[in-house]
């Protein structure tokens, strides 16, 4: 398979916010933002695999301003870099006050995305050529995420090991 640039895995989708959208600080949702997050970084993964994807992580998403139903969010995402069967995705959020034109980065996340073989194995994902300042920081920077992130879901594995699947309160 041959690298492809960052501008071919690129999705965008403006929307609206709703009241249906908000919270009782009347700014949009934490979780539908998320959930948006999560639809666009899954097409921006099967864009540059060409093959059925699977969230693997979602590295973090930091919410830096709030959202409002003045404005618009457009959601902006593209794979930033790859290992062998797995993917990291870039979404940045913009906001757009819709009366004055005021843009701001409202968020940004970084998801994790595993393409899969038709027997839903892990296969292998063409690499990425960067072009731009912002993919060209992100791709460079993005072998010390990688590392972060293999320590943290080793750490969650042995958390896991000592949990419990009981009953939370008796019946």
């Amino acid at each position: 398979m041959e690298a492809k640039y960052c501008k071919e895995s690129r999705v965008i989708r403006t929307s609206r916010v709703f009241p249906n959208d908000v919270n009782n600080h009347n700014t949009l949702f934490g979780g539908r933002l998320m959930s948006d997050v999560d639809q666009v970084a899954s097409i921006s993964a099967a864009r540059h695999s060409r093959r059925e994807c699977v969230t693997a992580s979602t590295d973090s998403v930091d919410f830096l301003y709030p959202i409002r139903t003045t404005d618009s969010v457009c959601f902006e995402s593209y794979v930033t870099w790859t290992g062998t069967s797995s993917m990291e995705v870039f979404v940045k959020i913009i906001a757009e006050d819709l009366k004055s034109g005021e843009r701001k980065i409202a968020a940004t996340a970084l998801l994790t995305f595993v393409a899969l073989d038709q027997h839903k194995r892990p296969t292998y994902v063409p690499q990425v050529i960067p072009e731009t300042e912002e993919e060209k920081k992100l791709h460079e920077t993005a072998p010390e995420r990688a590392r972060t992130r293999k320590e943290r879901k080793q750490k969650s594995k042995q958390l896991a090991a000592f949990l419990t699947t009981n009953y939370p309160c008796i019946m």
